[in-house]
């Protein structure tokens, strides 16, 4: 029997389960509350179980999941002690038996801001915010568990994720985009359908090192807006300048806005395979509208 475990069933480990998780007998995800456990319980027919991770409490049964699972997906964020999952579980994973892939959910972040530059794997990382440094961190406590214990581990660096219920579409037709202009600001992007295929084939082929998960086409933000508003047949929300949106912005959006670099994918295409169903953020909202799930 081969089995899954999400450390982090979120946006990402989910959609990726959806569209995957049928390749496993058994796939274990961990969410933080018991209200959610008893909804993706009561919801999965069977092949899915969902226990509580709060961040620190190894419960057997959890530790049970790991020495049991053929594949791991990480995707529980770092904090400022560390990374929880290895914090709290890293000698059940140095141990486990039957483990032979672990991928690991990071963020292109970890490359810092790059002026507008192309970055690629090779691209030294040179983070500058506080979560960054952190995030570097944990992918070298992965990478270096996976050295010591034999197991591949693959780094997913991961662009602006959007997808379903979570996308341009879903700003304008709630009605708060904002179509910031900031010159010379690009950001890469990529749907969350992508990095369910990246997982897939990092899985699949034993796959070890880093790979940047982006879409093919960096873009000034204000984009997507304007092209998500064209399709939804509305116009797009008034230009305004970063210098006119910073002030009500978060210190997270904020230092996303003062970085900006240009992903390349194309190791991702080379060593993983992978074709991008959504090379472009164009592919990817007509995609979502045709489904009818961009609001």
């Amino acid at each position: 029997m081969s089995t899954l475990i999400c450390l982090g069933l979120g946006y990402s480990a989910e959609h990726f389960v959806k569209d995957f998780g049928k390749k496993f007998d058994r796939v274990v995800g961990t969410v933080r509350s018991a209200e959610r456990a008893a909804a993706l319980n009561a919801d999965s027919a069977g092949r899915r179980e969902a226990l509580i991770f709060d961040g620190k409490t190894a419960t057997d049964d959890l530790r049970r999941a790991i020495a049991a699972a053929d594949a791991a997906l990480i995707s529980i964020p770092q904090d400022a002690a560390g990374d929880p999952v290895l914090r709290t579980f890293g000698d059940a994973f140095a141990q486990a038996p039957h483990l032979r892939a672990i991928v690991y959910l990071s963020t292109v972040g970890v490359y810092g801001d790059c002026g507008g530059e192309w970055v690629d794997e090779a691209t030294e990382a040179k983070p500058t915010s506080a979560r960054s440094r952190e995030r570097l961190a944990a992918e070298a406590e992965w990478a270096a568990l996976g050295t010591r214990r034999g197991v591949a581990v693959a780094i997913l660096r991961l662009a602006g994720i959007y997808g379903p219920g979570r996308s341009a579409l879903t700003q304008v037709e709630r009605g708060d985009a904002r179509r910031i202009v900031k010159p010379g600001q690009v950001f890469n992007r990529i749907h969350v359908g992508d990095i369910a295929q990246a997982i897939d084939a990092a899985i699949a082929r034993r796959a070890s090192g880093i790979f940047n998960v982006a879409d093919d086409a960096p873009t000034p933000p204000g984009e997507p807006i304007a092209f998500a508003a064209e399709l939804l047949g509305v116009p797009p929300p008034p230009e305004i300048t970063f210098a006119q949106a910073a002030p009500t912005m978060s210190e997270l959006a904020l230092s996303f806005w003062q970085e900006c670099r240009r992903v390349r994918n194309d190791k991702l295409k080379r060593e993983l395979g992978v074709r991008l169903r959504y090379p472009t953020y164009r592919e990817g909202l007509r995609a979502l509208l045709n489904a009818g799930s961009g609001p």
